[in-house]
């Protein structure tokens, strides 16, 4: 199912695995799990509980490795075990969600004391850069600069937050690593080059080696955040 997505899909959540790094024997919970590849990739060593939302987009789930999927939203961690979580995996999912502090709230309560929380979002500085760069949308642009939201056809408002606004809708949380994402990929404007497996090869090389380096990261696309809970 992987290779079915369109090159930059593909690859962002190539880079995003890569990053979390060696993942093995551990409890998994991925929230807004979507059509669960990234759910189906980690359970093929680990257990892992999957929740989203569309019932829809359930019925089209992977299944090339078995995990639990659970159909619904932040009433259903409320009714997992606390602390039995290694890893909580929440990507691209908070700018969509008018319940943030709860969802994190729930996050904490359910991780482990040593455990990790992914969390993959949006930046609004390389949300600018794309607007202008590749949009030629000025007005969509000024927008974010002025501090307001964002709009995408598929999920609607894109509600922007700072990388800091974790700590603060729930202090349990500190941020411990951000890493850049999509940094350069979306600049290449030839279709068909994205599309070649030599090309994503040296794109993905090149986005790890800049994710951690701080010059990147602030025009990066998208910033995966490391958390753990104090």
């Amino acid at each position: 199912m992987l290779d079915s997505l369109p090159p930059w899909e593909k690859l962002m959540k190539q880079i995003v695995w890569l990053q979390l790094a060696d993942v093995k024997n551990k409890n998994v919970l991925d929230f807004g799990s979507g059509f669960g590849i990234t759910a189906s990739h980690f359970a093929k060593e680990n257990n892992v509980v999957a929740v989203e939302p569309s019932e829809e987009t359930v019925e089209s789930r992977c299944k090339e490795n078995q995990y639990e999927q659970i159909v619904g939203s932040t009433e259903e961690l409320r009714k997992l075990k606390s602390e039995s979580f290694d890893l909580i995996i929440c990507h691209n999912v908070l700018e969509y969600a008018l319940d943030r502090e709860n969802i994190l709230n729930e996050f904490s309560r359910l991780l482990k004391k040593d455990g990790i929380l992914s969390l993959v979002k949006h930046n609004r500085p390389g949300r600018v850069m794309q607007m202008v760069v590749l949009l030629n949308d000025f007005e969509s642009a000024n927008n974010l600069l002025d501090g307001k939201d964002g709009t995408t056809s598929k999920f609607g408002a894109i509600h922007y937050y700072y990388d800091s606004d974790i700590e603060k809708w729930c202090p349990e949380f500190y941020i411990t690593k951000t890493l850049g994402l999509r940094t350069f990929w979306d600049l290449q404007q030839n279709q068909e080059i994205q599309k070649e497996n030599d090309w994503q090869k040296k794109m993905i090389e090149i986005e790890m080696r800049v994710s951690n380096l701080e010059e990147y990261k602030k025009i990066a696309f998208f910033h995966h955040l490391f958390i753990r809970k104090k």
